[in-house]
């Protein structure tokens, strides 16, 4: 068969914790060479400066992104911190390489030459060229070493958070009793120590808690204490606000954030405070009528429990409201429709959607063939499904279930970008979701819940578009595009998970794998997406006016403060008197989307515009599917975001879809 031989060999994962090192050592000695040899050209040109960095940041991303990405994934500590040190070696060689002043001399000539070349290549001669002046080569030799100091410090700084939020091994204990209510499933994958049940802050752990256990103290106890885990975390991201700040106003920037947003779709920190601001006071008046609701919830069954009365609607009862809310009047029990997405089958069918909207192949590699770093990993090999000549696109990795070391949350990372290489020969992407759902026990597989269902088909779609994104430099290949946009198309596929045909089809009754989730649920769990939807999207507002709050700061903000004071006035959610110190695992603040949270909420926008426009009549039109693949998903990074959209939408992209779907217009 055409698939049975990719002419790419997928990556080797033997590797020891010397040769991690070794080899990250070999990728920043090769990288040297190639930028002494720019800065040492008589004859700047596009090809001999421009180009060649660019291609080799290609070759060499490609080792340095899978050495460093052990320390999310194995379980060999050793292994993890070598990866960890790689990174913040990469990391410190980067700001050195990226600020010498030989190199950028030799870039600013090509970049006076306005040499005539394609888009792409335009656009990576602004990049680089900007990307100097950014890092200070504009500045005096002093001041240069001054940022440079700086730059190095926050680097350390992240890598230093990254490693104890990876490491982190916190738990609390609780009695059976305790644990009231927690479905015994959920129970049975509890450590015992010391005669009680052992709950750590992994998702299948304490979501579950927060959701089910009856116990309000309980629910305290789980939410404060997975608020707090890591609270060495805290004094880091505090430091780093303080040197951005001083990093920004060496460059002559107003803000921390005004800087990063200069590159992004938003521009500036005032278009997005005015878009998060406007959102916020649209959605307050419904957060509080859920709310009022929710209390009500909470009144009748402390009553009708036989429990007394409480005057005060917690932060840590939300969860459990929540899904009793969704149970009561929606019919939706999160348990019993997890019945009906057995982890396997459901996965398959997802794949299966991209085979006909995207015209691809997942082929599962098995046996003694498979490459993986953990025994619990799946490999595919991914095709283009073309009649008669498959072409191969890329690697696809899954890594399911939590393990300690692991990384925490779900995450697509981008371990190979695609390019096109100096003999003009395509090198195709390697790209892995790692997840944390709940693993099988001997009673029954790991089922996945339907926001979970949601989470893997998001993260699924990050790996879709590093798949079948085809572009020259690795630099803009697949998720690399504005970091405002990088949500929107994995945001736009989570329609699929709540329109009836698709949800009847990704089912499947793990008892009876012939038997499809009924009609009824169906119709109750798609009622249901917008419940409480107010207050879900003010905790994400929070979130993000955090970020903003800290990044438009002169790095002196009481971190500990405006987290605390910030969560109750925008979420409308009490915490007691407790003081919480979530910012500790808020991990997108110190892992590249400082300044960014906005996206999450700003890239909505553009999933609802292409959803409604362009995917609403036929979720499964391969034509549609094959239009939006080209003119978004394949260009990555390589053309203006803007442009793209406005190619697909035949108009200029709007929020009218993102509004109606909020339910805070009717428009």
């Amino acid at each position: 068969m055409a698939h049975k031989f990719p002419p790419q060999a997928a990556p080797s994962w033997n590797l020891t914790a010397e040769q991690i090192t070794a080899e990250n050592e070999a990728c920043m000695k090769a990288l040297k060479q190639t930028y002494d040899e720019v800065a040492a050209e008589t004859a700047p040109t596009f090809d001999n400066v421009i180009k060649k960095m660019a291609l080799e940041n290609g070759v060499q991303g490609r080792k340095t992104n899978l050495v460093t990405f052990f320390q999310h994934v194995s379980t060999d500590k050793a292994l993890r911190d070598a990866s960890s040190a790689a990174g913040e070696a990469l990391r410190e060689f980067e700001i050195e390489e990226s600020m010498r002043e030989d190199v950028f001399k030799t870039v600013e000539a090509v970049q006076k030459q306005a040499p005539a070349v394609d888009a792409e290549s335009a656009k990576l001669l602004d990049k680089t060229y900007k990307s100097f002046v950014r890092n200070g080569l504009g500045l005096s030799a002093a001041k240069r070493e001054e940022l440079k100091a700086v730059q190095k410090q926050i680097s350390g700084l992240e890598v230093t958070y990254s490693k104890n939020s990876g490491e982190e091994t916190g738990f609390v204990l609780f009695t059976r009793e305790e644990l009231a209510g927690v479905p015994e499933d959920v129970i049975e994958q509890f450590a015992e120590v010391d005669g009680k049940l052992k709950m750590t802050f992994k998702y299948p752990d304490v979501f579950p808690v927060l959701k089910y256990a009856q116990s309000g103290e309980t629910r305290r106890r789980a939410f404060v204490g997975d608020q707090n885990k890591v609270m060495d975390n805290c004094e880091l991201l505090t430091k780093a606000v303080e040197l951005r700040y001083q990093a920004a106003a060496m460059l002559d920037y107003k803000s921390h954030a005004d800087f990063v947003l200069e590159e992004r779709m938003a521009k500036d920190s005032a278009s997005v405070l005015a878009f998060l601001n406007d959102l916020r006071a649209k959605l307050t008046g419904q957060g509080k009528v859920e709310l009022a609701k929710l209390a009500e919830l909470k009144a009748a069954d402390l009553a009708a429990r036989g429990e007394p009365a409480e005057d005060t609607f917690y932060i840590w009862d939300y969860r459990f409201y929540d899904r009793l809310l969704l149970e009561k009047e929606y019919d939706v029990d999160a348990q019993k429709i997890a019945e009906y997405f057995p982890m396997q089958s459901t996965v398959d069918k997802m794949l299966n959607i991209f085979e006909v909207l995207f015209k691809l192949k997942f082929v599962e590699v098995t046996g003694d063939d498979r490459s993986v770093w953990h025994e619990d990993c799946k490999q595919f090999a991914v095709w283009k499904d073309v009649p008669g000549a498959d072409e191969f696109v890329g690697w696809l990795y899954f890594d399911m279930h939590p393990r300690e070391g692991k990384y925490g949350h779900a995450a697509n990372f981008n371990l190979g970008p695609g390019y096109t290489d100096a003999d003009g020969k395509r090198v195709y992407p390697v790209t892995a979701l790692v997840c944390n759902f709940s693993r099988p026990t001997a009673k029954k597989p790991s089922l996945l819940k339907h926001d979970e269902v949601v989470t893997f088909f998001h993260e699924l779609g990050h790996g879709i578009h590093d798949l079948v994104s085809e572009t020259q430099y690795a630099m803009f290949h697949g998720t690399n595009v504005a970091r405002d946009f990088v949500e929107a198309p994995s945001q736009m596929l989570e329609y699929w998970c709540w329109e009836p045909e698709q949800l009847k089809f990704l089912s499947s009754h793990y008892l009876e794998p012939a038997k499809s989730i009924d009609d009824e649920l169906i119709k109750s769990i798609v009622r249901s997406k917008h419940v409480n939807g107010g207050l879900f999207n003010l905790r994400q507002l929070h979130f993000a006016l955090f970020d903003m709050a800290l990044h438009t700061s002169d790095g002196k903000i009481d971190v500990t403060k405006a987290w605390n004071d910030m969560r109750q006035e925008i979420s409308l959610l009490s915490q007691g008197n407790e003081t919480t110190y979530g910012y500790s695992s808020f991990g997108h603040l110190m892992g590249g989307y400082d300044s960014g949270y906005y996206g999450y909420l700003w890239s909505q926008v553009f999933a609802a515009d292409i959803y409604y426009s362009t995917f609403a009549a036929d979720p499964m039109d391969p034509a549609a599917g094959g239009r939006y693949r080209d003119t978004i998903l394949k260009p990555g990074g390589s053309l203006d975001e803007y442009d793209n959209l406005e190619k697909l939408l035949g108009r200029k992209p709007n929020n009218v879809a993102f509004l109606k779907e909020l339910g805070v217009t009717d428009a």
